[in-house]
């Protein structure tokens, strides 16, 4: 198995010194304004999409839209470096960017948000929409279903796609209930068993992919639960929503679901999973965001200590994506703070890129 890995985990180590160390990260905090920031980060290695992105488009939405540019490189390099026999999984593990455009989508669909905001987010190619990496939904795919009226020609349209049925079964609770984030979690649960299946024993290392898909489950469903709680949800709404499969049986969340408001919740929580960091900036924020942060940095952490662990296998894989992922999440939260003038210490609070030191 490690002569299988060893070309990928050498291609992967010698692209990973690009990754914007503690002392960029210090600059591009330490900036005036967006401007500034984005000047920064086109002498890194998200110039030259950067560069690009600014013929066409100005200010912020030319930084993001280039740092998505990169992001899919790198998913797309990930992908490409795997072996041969790796490379189901990590495409199944890559559908997530589909669900995650889905639900920019949707949600600019329920909230009456502005097309051209929300395109700028989109995980895709602009150059070769169809290439690994980008999930099955390329630019053009994203573009029209933006221009859809409603939520529900979107699950219309997305039937064709594989995404659509799932979501027409769950339109009425929608209505009931307009809330996104209870219907991306369909989604998010059709991901999660094909990832499942995806990662069956093979040649002996699925199960670090397990882990960290067993990590990502028990992730959802605690952000599951104190959105629950928010919501007064009762028991009979809560379960169908849990997703099996996790470290943490649903039982236990079901369980949390009798207290009386979300800091309690994520206090009980705190014994399986790290959240006390992020009480206080619930408090503040009144805000599940914050546990949201917290969640994702838990998950990243445990990933990366396996990545260590096991270098020449998809454990090493997986953490070279998951990198990419907390860089770019990392930037966009750094120029959008500069966009609302937050100061550097509000913005890094939010940050994930110290999980990955």
């Amino acid at each position: 198995m490690d002569q299988i890995y060893a070309v990928s985990m050498g291609r992967i180590k010698a692209m990973s010194p690009n990754f914007l160390g503690p002392e960029r990260y210090s600059a591009l905090l330490s900036s005036r304004d967006v401007t500034e920031a984005g000047k920064l980060l086109e002498s890194t290695w998200y110039g030259p999409d950067i560069v690009q992105a600014l013929g066409a488009h100005r200010g912020v939405e030319a930084y993001l839209i280039g740092i998505n540019r990169k992001f899919v490189a790198l998913n797309r390099f990930g992908f490409l470096s795997a072996p041969f026999a790796g490379r189901p999984v990590v495409g199944a593990y890559l559908r997530r960017w589909d669900v995650e455009n889905i639900g920019l989508i949707l949600a600019a669909k329920a909230y009456g948000r502005v097309g051209s905001d929300v395109e700028s987010h989109f995980v895709t190619d602009r150059e070769s929409p169809s290439s690994p990496g980008a999930g099955l939904l390329g630019l053009d795919d994203l573009r029209g279903l933006l221009a859809l009226p409603s939520v529900e020609a979107v699950a219309n349209q997305l039937v064709k796609f594989g995404y659509g049925s799932v979501l027409l079964q769950s339109l009425e609770a929608f209505q009931r209930r307009p809330d996104v984030f209870f219907l991306v979690q369909v989604l998010e649960r059709q991901y999660f068993e094909e990832l499942r299946r995806s990662a069956r024993f093979f040649q002996g290392d699925e199960w670090v992919v397990r882990e960290f898909v067993a990590s990502e489950i028990d992730r959802r469903n605690a952000l599951t639960l104190l959105k629950g709680v928010e919501l007064h949800l009762g028991a009979e709404d809560l379960e169908p929503r849990l997703l099996e499969g996790g470290s943490i049986g649903p039982k236990t969340f079901l369980d949390l679901l009798g207290q009386p408001g979300v800091a309690e919740a994520a206090g009980a929580l705190s014994k399986s999973i790290p959240l006390g960091d992020a009480l206080a900036g619930f408090e503040e924020e009144h805000s599940l965001v914050p546990f949201e942060l917290a969640l994702r940095r838990w998950v990243l952490r445990r990933a990366l200590a396996l990545a260590r662990q096991y270098p020449l296998s998809l454990a090493g894989l997986f953490g070279f994506l998951l990198r990419a992922e907390a860089e770019r999440d990392d930037l966009r939260r750094i120029l959008y703070g500069k966009v609302y003038g937050f100061p550097p210490e509000r913005i890094t609070r939010d940050l994930l890129a110290a999980s990955a030191s």
